[in-house]
């Protein structure tokens, strides 16, 4: 019995050994890749369009008339509180919240956003509702039961805003993009911008980065698109530019 007893405390200590090491590498690495990533300022970055930094991160907001039309939700809501602030932006001002996916990075400000509905693609409810996980067998989490799913091309309105859906699999299961007034494309963690170029998001955090770069075949293929704009890695103005080389 003792022996017994023995060998299963070896066993939970070798394990937790390893988790430990494991944990730890994984923050090491995730810190590394985080250092290359370049958000913007938080600022108005053209008319009507705001970007709100959150340490790596970026949302997005849109004005429509005296309300706003947010795209994702921030790391840290303090920090999305001040910076709301700087640009005299209230929260409750804000009457929606598109996730271009639930990763934790992008949603953890939702609470901001009293008056704001939430939309999520149906495939990226499976990362909250338990279906799938995210990292091994740990799943995302929203603040909030009450969400809109959207599917993939997805026509709908907020105000006098034109919104399409646009499904991109391969960062996260449910990864969306979202083309705004058939002009503004909102893409999150689909892909990157290197030198004003379409280019792979980080693998390291990509659920399926070979499933990633065939959604970058759909991003680069969207013609009324004229700003592309990412989460993590800027935007830029001129989309045929930074789309044109992808694939070739």
């Amino acid at each position: 019995m003792k022996k017994a007893l023995k060998r299963i405390a070896l066993g939970l200590g070798i394990l937790i050994v390893f988790l430990v090491i494991f944990f730890v590498g994984y923050g090491i690495k995730a810190k590394s890749e985080i250092k290359s990533m370049t958000p913007l300022e938080t600022k108005q970055i053209v008319e009507n369009v705001f970007s709100i930094q959150d340490t790596f991160v970026n949302l997005f907001l849109i004005k429509d008339g005296d309300q706003y039309v947010a795209i994702d939700a921030g790391n840290n809501p303090e920090i999305v509180s001040e910076e709301l602030k700087k640009l005299n932006i209230s929260p409750e001002k804000v009457v929606a919240v598109l996730l271009t996916h639930t990763d934790g990075d992008h949603v953890a400000a939702i609470t901001l956003f009293k008056n704001a509905k939430i939309y999520l693609s149906k495939q990226e409810e499976q990362l909250i509702n338990g279906e799938e996980g995210r990292f091994f067998i740990f799943g995302n989490k929203i603040d909030t039961k009450d969400y809109i799913l959207v599917e993939d091309q997805d026509n709908f309105n907020i105000g006098n805003l034109k919104i399409k859906g646009i499904l991109t699999p391969g960062h996260t299961l449910g990864s969306m993009c979202y083309l705004i007034n058939e002009k503004y494309l909102f893409i999150g963690d689909a892909a990157s911008l290197k030198a004003d170029k379409l280019d792979k998001f980080n693998t390291f955090f990509n659920m399926d980065t070979d499933m990633a770069v065939e959604s970058m075949s759909i991003i680069s293929n969207i013609p009324e698109a004229e700003y592309l704009i990412t989460d993590h890695y800027g935007y830029t103005d001129d989309y045929k530019n930074a789309v044109k080389d992808w694939g070739k």
